[in-house]
C-alpha cells in the first residue's frame, strides 16, 4: 500500500461518501496508533489504513474482481476498480 497525501485522503472520503460506502469494520492498535477501516459498497471492498492525526500517512488496498490486491495511488485507481466490480454485477 502507497502512502497518499492529505487532500487526496480528503477526496476519497468525498467519493465514498456521496457513493454510499458503508464502515464495515473499524479495528485500533493503540501502541502504534494505526487504524484500519474496511469499507464496502455491494461486492467491491477496499482497506484503509491510517495513522492518527496524520492523513498523509493513509494507504489504501482494494481488490479487484477477481480477488487481486489493487494499491491505491491515486482517486482514479479506486474508482476504476470500484466501477469495473460494479460493472460486472448482473
Amino acid at each position: 500500500m502507497k502512502k497518499i497525501s492529505n487532500s487526496l485522503h480528503a477526496k476519497v472520503h468525498k467519493w465514498i461518501d456521496a457513493i454510499g460506502f458503508r464502515l464495515n469494520t473499524s479495528q485500533t492498535d493503540n501502541r502504534n496508533k494505526i487504524t484500519t477501516n474496511h469499507y464496502f459498497f455491494e461486492t467491491f471492498n477496499f482497506l484503509e489504513k491510517s495513522k492518527k492525526g496524520h492523513p498523509e500517512y493513509t494507504r489504501i488496498l482494494c481488490f479487484d474482481a477477481y480477488g487481486e490486491k489493487i494499491n491505491v495511488k491515486s482517486l482514479l485507481d479506486l474508482q476504476v476498480a470500484f466501477f469495473e466490480n460494479i460493472s460486472q454485477l448482473k
